[in-house]
């Protein structure tokens, strides 16, 4: 039997899984001609066009990001002809709005969301417990009790 990692290489392990997802999801929109696309891209495009233009902070909220990931993702995005950013009645707030170059896209990124989400559901059927299922406990659990707390409660840090 293989032995794997314990928990002490939890965060290693998320991000080369992260890094193992993007890459086969990569190479699917690098085989539909859509080599520019990042697969966290789709999310953005998808929920603005179910939803409309809005602010960078209720696209965080809709998809579950902090602000600034959103609001770094949307800046690239941007820098790719995909969404414009206009000025929302508070000078603070900034809306996106999908350019006609995304809305092009949306048949074919919606085809390959529904795939995706048919294939993930099929993986999840392998595992001992959905992954999504999973994440989310996480995710419950860390705001109860940050990691942060977690770790200096321990008592083992120097100082």
């Amino acid at each position: 039997m293989t032995s794997r990692p314990g928990p002490e290489f939890l965060g290693t392990r998320l991000q080369h899984l992260l890094d193992v997802f993007d890459r086969d999801l990569g190479s699917i929109y690098a085989d539909l001609g859509l080599a520019h696309i990042r697969p966290r891209y789709v999310a953005y495009i998808r929920t603005i066009a179910a939803t409309g233009p809005q602010s960078i902070r209720d696209l965080a909220t809709a998809i579950g990001v902090t602000h600034s990931a959103a609001s770094q993702t949307v800046a690239q995005m941007a820098r790719q002809d995909l969404v414009t950013l206009t000025p929302g009645s508070d000078a603070r707030h900034r809306i996106v709005a999908l350019t006609a170059e995304a809305e092009r896209l949306l048949p074919t990124l919606d085809a390959e969301w529904t795939a995706t989400a048919t294939a993930a559901t099929a993986l999840e059927a392998e595992l001992s417990m959905p992954l999504s299922a999973l994440v989310a406990e996480v995710f419950d659990a860390l705001e109860r009790r940050s990691m942060r707390d977690r770790i200096t409660d321990t008592g083992l840090l120097p100082g």
